[in-house]
């Protein structure tokens, strides 16, 4: 918790840090602010394991970003976005068959580092700190059920790394991006003497998304 808390802190104190610098600039340089969107593929993988594209969950990403230029060629791209991530499990036996899904809503701010390899072709890297705002599993099939899941029984922080593609047709952008979760969605508790993670797995995300530009 204590990682997750300074990555966090840390992100935010830049993202303030680079805000003031807009105020700093000379009007002349192209500081771009706009809204954004997507749709998410998420998964969760667990501790020693490889992403998969098995039990993926179909979600969205919505917010808004800055970009804050360095030189012609390369930016600071902070962005705030509700994203929702988790994973589906589809199951089917002798009993019943039907599929359960695992439902994450997170507050995200990437802090990313963009690069202009041409004037309509970007690549960006960076990292990522969320916040767990509201859990939910749903099932459907023979057995239906939608219950909300108590966010104090999850780490309510998560992080990780990001990068991808982008391609620009001003206003608008398309693009492609990749979340590797660094921390476990689930908590570290004692039972009897034992302790262990439940559940040990971390998000993993990719989004296609498209973007606005306001000014």
């Amino acid at each position: 918790m204590k990682m997750q808390s300074n990555f966090l802190c840390a992100l935010t104190l830049f993202l303030t840090a680079s805000f003031g610098m807009l105020h700093a600039q000379d009007n002349n340089v192209n500081t771009e602010f706009g809204i954004k969107g997507g749709f998410n593929m998420s998964n969760l993988y667990g501790s020693g394991d490889d992403v998969d594209d098995n039990n993926v969950l179909y979600g969205f990403n919505a917010g808004v970003y800055a970009t804050l230029p360095i030189s012609d060629f390369i930016a600071i791209q902070p962005e705030i976005l509700f994203t929702t991530k988790g994973a589906k499990l589809e199951y089917n036996n002798a009993l019943v068959s039907g599929d359960a899904k695992f439902k994450l809503n997170y507050i995200e701010v990437p802090l990313l580092v963009r690069v202009n390899i041409t004037k309509n072709f970007n690549v960006h890297a960076g990292g990522y700190a969320s916040y767990l705002v509201s859990s939910k599993v749903k099932g459907d099939g023979d057995i239906s059920f939608d219950e909300n899941v108590d966010t104090d029984d999850l780490n309510k922080f998560d992080a990780g790394i990001a990068a991808g593609v982008g391609v620009d047709f001003s206003p608008l952008s398309i693009g492609l991006r990749y979340n590797y979760g660094l921390t476990t969605v689930g908590k570290e508790r004692t039972v009897a003497g034992t302790t262990y993670t439940f559940p040990d797995a971390k998000n993993s995300n990719l989004t296609l998304y498209l973007s606005y530009k306001l000014n």
